[in-house]
This record gives structure tokens, C-alpha cells and sequence, in this order.
């Protein structure tokens, strides 16, 4: 933590956080202006009370903000998932303001302020932010990194990297070649300058060094490293760097002492309790808000192809326990009448003319909120696959039944970065999405794919 207080994307992250307190208190105080625009006299008794209650207003959302990831430097947000995170924290922070008026009463500021204030303040904060970028631009808030290696491993970050540059919260300055290890990465991003670990991170003015080497046996320069670390710099392995950066779990520098040790994979009672809360009630509410739908779907499923309406089928669940998944059939009656399985491709010709729209629309997921509320499923997780599909997955791929540990989701992670999967090679790279969710699971996260999941079915991207 103190180095990465010492850090200069820390110090612009506090500037960043100041200037949105401020913005904060002013919006909480314009609203009791307009609160009191009819009594001078209310409002300045307001002003006079209320600065300690004001404060408390901006550190609540500034937290939930945080708590949201919007203080994190790593993180880099598109418009969408920024005004979705900006959104949820106002929410969440005026959620916990109320528990508070309720547990402290002399804390309140009133209802209507409240409201306007917090309305003010989210517009606020947005066109802050949006303003910070237009002036500065980007690139002044990227962290600047150095990559101990230059081999295979390092060559990794610009290979998996490369096209999404433009929205990395980082920029690599350079790669430093480690001795007698072949050097994969362009001469032109390579350093030889002769200086130490500590010299090169000075003068380049580093925030980060990344230690990706192709081999560690012949040991590492732990002095010069912990010599950067205690000047502020942080110290990241290759398989960290990826998970943080990229949203997923690397197979190929990923070993097994990394999963072990570095965290995550949360389990303990309070994680499944809210887990088991979340799904009964975002079911529930879809379930509520999906049912006409689901009458006109099975109506017109019946009226093309008829029965049966719903397909039932086996698929692994937590811990390799198979469960019956039910779905509306969207593929002939006959589509599998040699008993085998078969991944679905695009364009299938076993999908009916309604089958073809409820894919597209993923009206035909919608009756497994039953296995939801059942409990067969969760409704964020790594999608169920059927266990022809699973036994061979499981002896061609590294780790892939570690996404076994939780249970299956009905939307998921490796469903937003991935388009759906129809082969070995699909299923590895939606394993390293999936990897991260079960590594990173939480409330948050939850709430999170559940937005987006919103946008992917409007724009119907990912479907097949």
C-alpha cells in the first residue's frame, strides 16, 4: 500500500478524488439552495449546521466509488461500464446514507436534499471526468511499465495486448533482456544501456516493473527489485499483470503455485449467502418482468414445429454434479436423433426459423431462472456444458475443471469478452475468462456482468 501511495497515478488519483469531494459537498449544497430558495433563512441555518453532515455525504459516495472501482488506476472503462459503475456507486452510496440517518439520526440532511443532492452530484462527477480526459487526454494517466524479460513470456503482453492499446491504463516503455535467454521481442522495444534495475527504473521515470522471464531457475535480481519496490515502484509477476489488465487468467504463464497463493476463489459462508440472495432475487424480478414473453415464445414454437416446447438436457454443475438444464427448443425435433452431441455452429441447420430469433435474443435461456431458483444454477457463472463436451475439454485443457469450484451462471464473464465458443480452441480462451471469474467472484463483479449482459442482449453480440 505504501508504494502504491508513492506512485505518481496514486497522487493523481488523490487530485482526482479531492476535486470530487469538493463537487460532491458543492452539489449537496446547491440542493439546499434550491431546497430552501424560498427561505433565506432556512438555508443558512442549514449551511450553519451542516458541514461535518455534508462531508459525510462525500465520503459515503467517494467510497462506494471507490468500492466500484473508479479510483482504480489499472482500470480502464468504457463510457458504458464507467456511467454503469458511476451509477451503482450513487446508488449503493445513498443506500448506506440512509442506514446511517437510520442508525445515527443527527447525522440527516433531509430527504429532498438528499435526492437533489445526489442527483447533482452523479451529473457532476460525470462531466468532471469527462473533462479531465478532453483536457489531458488519455495517455497522461497511463501508468508507465518495464518488463524484466525479454523471451517468449514478455513477448506475450504485445501479442495479447496489441489491439486493444488504446484503452490499456498502461504504457510499456521498454523490455529489459535477461542474460543468457533468447530474446523474442522486437530489437526496437528492447534496452541495453548497461545500468541497473534501480538506474533504468529512475531515469525512465517508471511505475511499474513487470518480471516476466521465459526461465526463474537461474534466480532473479531480488536486491534491485526490492530496491525499487522501496522507492514506490510496483512489482508485478506476468500471470498478476494479465488477470488485472486483461480480465482473465493466462494458461500459458498461470502455474499452479500462482493459483495457489496469489488469493481469490472466495467460498466462506457470507460470499455464499449474498451469491444465493442475488440469484433469488434477480431471478425472481425476470422471471416477474419475462413471463408474457416466455407465453408468446412457447406459443410460437408449438404453432411452427410443435411439441415439445422446452429441451431438457444433462450438463456439469458445482463440483461435477450433473443437473437437468431446461431451455426452449430452438433446433429441430430430430437434431440429435443419433444420440450425439454436437457443439452448435453458426448458421446451424438444425435450428428452426423461431429458434434462429430466440438465440439471437436469448429468450431461449429464459426457462432456466427455474434452474436458478432451484438452485441447479447461479444467475452470474461460467456457462454448463454437457459432459461429452466436458470429459474431452477436461483432458485437452490446463485447469479447466477449476471453473467447477462455483456453479455454472446463466450469463457469465467469458460470455461478454468471448463470442460463443464451437470448438477445443474457443473453449481454452473462454476458460481464461471464466478462470478470472471464479478467482475474483463477488457481489460487485455480479452486479456488474448483469449490466452489461443488458447491453449484449440489446445489441444481440455474442449469440449463436
Amino acid at each position: 500500500m505504501k508504494a502504491l501511495l508513492a506512485s505518481r497515478n496514486s497522487r493523481a488519483t488523490r487530485l482526482v478524488w479531492s476535486i470530487e469531494m469538493v463537487l460532491i459537498v458543492l452539489a449537496v449544497l446547491v440542493a439546499a439552495r434550491l431546497r430552501f430558495i424560498n427561505s433565506p433563512e432556512g438555508y443558512a441555518l442549514f449551511v450553519a449546521n451542516s458541514p461535518l453532515r455534508v462531508l459525510l455525504v462525500a465520503l459515503v459516495i467517494t467510497t462506494a466509488m471507490a468500492a466500484f472501482g473508479l479510483y482504480q488506476v489499472h482500470m480502464r472503462h468504457n463510457r458504458f461500464d464507467f456511467a454503469m459503475r458511476l451509477l451503482l456507486a450513487f446508488a449503493f452510496g445513498g443506500i448506506g446514507l440512509l442506514v446511517i440517518y437510520y442508525l445515527v439520526p443527527p447525522t440527516y440532511i433531509g430527504r429532498g436534499v438528499l435526492a437533489l443532492g445526489l442527483g447533482l452530484g452523479f451529473f457532476a462527477v460525470a462531466t468532471a471526468r469527462m473533462l479531465v480526459v478532453r483536457l489531458f487526454g488519455v495517455s497522461a494517466w497511463k501508468r508507465r511499465v518495464l518488463v524484466f524479460g525479454a523471451g517468449n513470456n514478455a513477448d506475450l503482453i504485445n501479442r495479447r495486448m496489441r489491439r486493444t492499446a488504446d484503452r490499456q491504463s498502461f504504457r510499456i516503455v521498454g523490455f529489459v533482456p535477461v542474460d543468457d535467454q533468447p530474446a523474442v521481442v522486437a530489437e526496437a522495444l528492447q534496452l541495453h544501456t548497461g545500468a541497473s534495475l534501480p538506474e533504468l527504473t529512475e531515469a525512465l521515470d517508471i511505475d511499474e516493473i513487470v518480471v516476466a522471464p521465459d526461465e526463474r531457475r537461474g534466480g532473479l535480481p531480488m536486491d534491485s527489485m526490492l530496491a525499487c519496490a522501496q522507492r514506490g515502484i510496483v512489482v508485478s509477476d506476468l500471470s498478476t499483470f494479465f488477470e488485472r489488465e486483461a480480465g482473465l487468467v493466462s494458461l500459458d504463464v498461470a502455474d499452479p503455485s500462482w493459483l495457489v497463493f496469489c488469493g481469490g476463489f472466495d467460498h466462506s459462508m457470507p460470499r455464499r449467502l449474498n451469491k444465493r440472495f442475488f440469484d433469488l432475487l434477480a431471478a425472481s424480478a425476470l422471471l416477474l418482468a419475462a413471463w408474457p414473453f416466455m407465453l408468446v415464445v412457447a406459443l410460437a414454437i408449438w404453432l411452427e414445429s410443435g411439441r415439445p416446447i422446452l429441451y431438457r438436457q444433462t450438463r456439469v454443475g458445482e463440483r461435477g454434479r450433473t443437473f437437468e438444464l431446461v431451455k426452449f427448443r430452438s433446433m429441430r425435433v430430430d437434431a440429435e436423433s443419433d444420440g450425439v452431441a454436437r457443439w452448435a455452429s453458426r448458421e446451424d441447420d438444425r435450428t428452426t426459423r423461431v429458434g434462429r430469433f430466440i438465440r439471437k435474443t436469448r429468450l431461449d435461456e429464459l426457462p432456466q431462472l427455474f434452474n436458478v431458483l432451484r438452485g441447479d444454477m447461479s444467475f452470474v457463472g461460467p456457462r454448463p456444458e454437457r459432459p461429452q463436451f466436458v470429459e474431452v475439454l477436461a483432458r485437452e485443457i490446463r485447469y479447466y475443471n477449476v471453473r467447477h469450484s462455483v456453479k455454472p451462471g446463466l450469463t457469465g464473464w467469458a460470455q461478454l469478452r468471448y463470442a460463443y465458443g464451437a470448438s477445443v480452441q474457443d473453449a481454452e480462451e473462454k476458460l481464461t475468462f471464466d478462470l478470472f471469474y471464479v478467482k475474483n467472484q463477488g457481489l460487485v463483479l455480479d452486479l456488474l456482468i448483469l449490466l452489461q449482459t443488458v447491453e449484449v442482449v440489446l445489441f444481440r453480440r455474442g449469440a449463436r
